[in-house]
């Protein structure tokens, strides 16, 4: 049972990111998918989740608009997608299962917007 994401990326102001989790091991539509992201020295940040089984997807306030959540139930993954990203952005994301606390977490993905 696990949730792998993709790789590090490395973006400039402005333009989007896209993050991808995988799951395996479980039946990928039995459980919400969180994404969350942890900027340099700060806590975690919840940016929403979304139901694999019917891709409805909640947004947290801070992220609406800007983000947007989809969910492959042919491949089993889920992603996450950032426009417009600032250096705020700047943060490694995370997706994690279920609800509050999260009982399987993806090994995290790097995103660093840099000029």
């Amino acid at each position: 049972i696990q949730l792998v994401q993709s790789g590090a990326e490395v973006r400039t102001p402005g333009t989007s990111v896209k993050v991808s989790c995988k799951a395996s091991g479980y039946t990928f539509t039995s459980y919400f998918i969180n994404w969350l992201r942890q900027a340099p020295g700060q806590g975690f940040e919840w940016m929403g989740r979304i139901d694999p089984e019917d891709g409805k997807a909640k947004y947290a306030e801070t992220f609406q608009g800007r983000v947007a959540f989809t969910a492959d139930t042919s491949t089993n993954t889920v992603y996450v997608e950032l426009t417009r990203v600032t250096f705020n952005d700047t943060a490694v994301y995370y997706c994690a299962r279920g609800g509050n606390p999260y009982d399987l977490w993806g090994q995290g993905t790097q995103v660093t917007v840099s000029s």
